[in-house]
């Protein structure tokens, strides 16, 4: 399957704010902090890798890059990352 980057912006962004701990302090015009803004916290960031794993199709995180994602512009970098490595995402 391809992406264009907005479908991937909006489906990354409601995953996160549909998992969120603390749903109602999202914005999705912000570049906020999974822990600190949002509330996530270990077992919450599990389930957040594992739903965006999932819903792209994407290889596991493994931890080192795992630990480097705080922010929510950072997962969405993440992702758009994968994507393109994959040639799955449409750059048109």
């Amino acid at each position: 399957m391809r992406y264009t980057a907005e479908t991937v912006r909006e489906t990354v962004l409601g995953i996160i704010q549909q998992l969120s701990p603390e749903p109602e302090r999202y914005d999705p015009d912000k570049d906020l902090h999974l822990v600190n803004d949002l509330g996530f916290h270990s077992l919450a960031l599990l389930e957040l890798a594992f739903a965006i794993e999932d819903d792209f199709d994407l290889p596991p995180i493994d931890e080192e890059t795992g630990r480097g994602i705080q922010t929510t512009e950072q997962v969405l970098e993440y992702v758009l990352g994968q994507l393109a490595a994959q040639d799955q995402l449409v750059t048109s």
